[in-house]
């Protein structure tokens, strides 16, 4: 009948990774909403100037310490505004990767195999 299939074993083992990628593409759709949940706080100046943004990458708020503005150190303010956002992305960026790690993690995978995303 259906010789070379071993009793259609290899179809169980066809369903068994089926579901197992629907399973992972579910818990990768959860991680991405999570991944928007969460915030994480970056900062320059001492704390003068902090960014939010989410784990995402996603800038979500900026505030500034009305005592840095002086006209005559507009670029330092500028340069302080980048830096608390860099860091803000940094700590995103650490954060994603720390979340992603814990996923793998708990599907079997190797540690440090890149997903899509």
């Amino acid at each position: 009948m259906l010789k070379g299939l071993g009793g259609l074993g290899g179809l169980g083992d066809m369903a068994k990774m089926m579901k197992a990628a629907q399973e992972m593409q579910t818990k990768m759709a959860e991680m991405q909403d999570e991944l928007a949940r969460i915030v994480v706080l970056g900062e320059s100046g001492a704390g003068l100037v902090k960014a939010r943004a989410t784990a995402k990458g996603e800038l979500t708020g900026l505030d500034i310490d009305p005592s840095i503005f002086v006209a005559s150190e507009k670029e330092v303010v500028e340069d302080l505004i980048l830096a608390a956002i860099k860091d803000a992305q940094s700590k995103a960026s650490l954060r994603s990767q720390s979340e992603m790690a814990k996923l793998t993690e708990g599907l079997g995978l190797p540690a440090g195999m890149k997903l899509p995303f």
